[in-house]
């Protein structure tokens, strides 16, 4: 059948009809009592809607939702590659050596992805690896960050990896030994344990987890977290959205033809291109804050460098080169500026839809890398322009404690925020002088120098005798157990861990209390 430019580019079904068939799905399942797959139809000459079918849904309502899985190699051969693992499995297949994203159509599906460094485009091919190996990158980089979500496991920072690992050649990437991954030579034996959930202890300090994805966000909802301590704004706009929010705003500073014919694909359907950034990137916020609900889901703001902006579409056109983008134009500092004031605007409308339209009024907003009171009083101002105002209905304001001197000004900062959220990658990176992403300084960045753990014990102390509550949303406490217990002692509030790590640090946590708890009764 033959269609208009204009047909094929409409929306399919509208936001009511979309509504009419969530509200018949959930009274089909509540009248039949168990999870059912339904199908619709929609009559192209009255535009009424039908459901046509309903039966039984068999196979994610089958699986079980009392157990994890433990990895457990059972052997050993020689190590071809080191680097910092992500996640704690297990993985085996042939090497498949990519150097340039154009290539990855020839990426084979099971293969070991490896390469040098990966960005969003790599994401396609990421979801079909057994496992990722790359030469650059930490804990913190992107081939971690989504390999975690995507449950997939990872050893970064290898250095040289894509030049030594030959193509086609089976290895075994091992994760589960804790922050060191190795790259072994051959196919190793490997064994997976069952842990049941429903054994999982109970514990005074609140686990949260790390979420960015939000097509993996209810991957995880069987886990005993007590909400989302971190979601990640940034991933949702380079991987759903795509497009700088200021290129939306002002179209026509965008000069790269490119770019603009991007843009105009992304954003057709939409009467204002700007309700496209705001639409996906409420959406992709939702997702996460509905997986836990209602416990709270806390969003930090976008994060994003001036390098990593400038990488969207469009975004050239309005990034200013720095030479040290990490301690340049970023977080707080940038939602009032006037370089990004109206795109800030547009995080602040998806963040209200939400909570009011949506109904997610579960969601806490936090600001990173919040140098000032000052600055955290102007960023403030920027969202009640917007219509966020700090306890309106509920809202709950977060700050990101990443810097030196949010623990120095520590009262100052409480008396304008709900809680702290202690970002430990960057808070020690500011207090040693290393740069978390180097690999030669990489033995030096360690977030139990007894530089990092007195301004975090300080913090926590300072923090509560102003009534504030306390959390840690680094990786730390997954990678070092020791770490975990020193958090414990100080009596942290909460500890938000990436998905992969959250049944291990439990243990610690239970372990850590259960030890305080004997010391207390011992010495009264």
């Amino acid at each position: 059948v033959a269609t208009s430019a204009a047909e094929r580019r409409a929306f399919v079904l509208s936001d009511a009809e979309v509504l009419a068939l969530a509200r018949w799905a959930v009274a089909i399942e509540r009248h039949y009592g168990r999870p059912m797959d339904m199908e619709w139809a929609k009559d192209g000459e009255t535009g009424a809607l039908f459901l046509v079918q309903a039966r039984p849904e068999t196979v994610h309502s089958v699986e079980s939702g009392i157990s994890l899985k433990h990895w457990k190699l059972d052997g050993d051969g020689p190590v071809l590659a080191t680097g910092s693992a992500v996640g704690q499995s297990i993985a085996a297949g042939p090497v498949c050596r990519i150097r340039d994203v154009k290539d990855i159509a020839r990426f084979r599906d099971g293969a070991v992805l490896v390469t040098e460094m990966t960005d969003p485009d790599w994401v396609p091919a990421m979801r079909r690896a057994a496992g990722i190996v790359t030469d650059h990158g930490g804990p913190t980089s992107h081939a971690a960050i989504v390999s975690r979500e995507l449950g997939v496991p990872a050893v970064v920072g290898t250095s040289d990896a894509s030049t030594k690992l030959v193509e086609g050649v089976t290895v075994t990437l091992d994760c589960s030994r804790g922050a060191i991954g190795r790259v072994l030579e051959g196919a190793i034996p490997f064994a997976a344990q069952t842990i049941a959930l429903d054994s999982l202890p109970a514990t005074r300090t609140e686990l949260m987890l790390n979420l960015a994805d939000p097509d993996a966000a209810f991957a995880w909802w069987r886990l005993p977290a007590k909400g989302v301590g971190l979601a990640r704004m940034e991933f949702i706009i380079s991987n759903h959205v795509r497009v700088h929010p200021m290129a939306l705003v002002h179209p026509e500073a965008v000069i790269a033809k490119g770019d603009r014919r991007a843009i105009a694909e992304l954003t057709r359907g939409h009467d204002d291109p700007k309700d496209y950034f705001v639409e996906t990137l409420a959406l992709g916020i939702a997702r996460i804050a509905a997986a836990f609900h209602p416990h709270p889901a806390i969003v930090r703001l976008s994060d994003f460098k001036t390098n990593e902006y400038a990488a969207l579409l469009g975004g050239a056109a309005f990034e200013p080169g720095e030479e040290n983008p990490m301690l340049g134009f970023r977080g707080a500092s940038r939602y009032y500026h006037e370089r990004y004031r109206e795109g800030f605007a547009l995080e602040c409308r998806a963040l209200k839809r939400v909570r009011e339209t949506m109904g997610f009024t579960n969601l806490i907003v936090m600001v990173p890398f919040c140098r000032t009171p000052d600055e955290a009083r102007r960023v403030i101002e920027a969202m009640a322009a917007s219509g966020l105002v700090r306890g309106e209905a509920g809202l709950q304001l977060y700050m990101m404690c990443e810097i030196p001197s949010n623990v120095l000004r520590a009262e100052e900062f409480a008396a304008l925020f709900d809680g702290f959220s202690i970002g430990s990658n960057d808070l020690t990176q500011l207090v040693l002088g290393v740069d978390r992403d180097s690999a030669l300084l990489a033995p030096l960045f360690d977030e139990r120098d007894p530089a990092v753990t007195k301004l975090i014990t300080d913090l926590v102390r300072r923090a509560h005798a102003a009534g504030t509550k306390v959390g840690i949303c680094g990786q730390a406490p997954s990678n070092y157990p020791d770490f975990a217990r020193f958090l414990v002692e100080q009596g942290i509030d909460s500890i938000s861990l990436n998905p992969d790590s959250f049944v291990a640090t439990l243990g610690e946590v239970a372990r850590a209390e259960a030890a305080g708890a004997d010391m207390a009764e011992t010495t009264s």
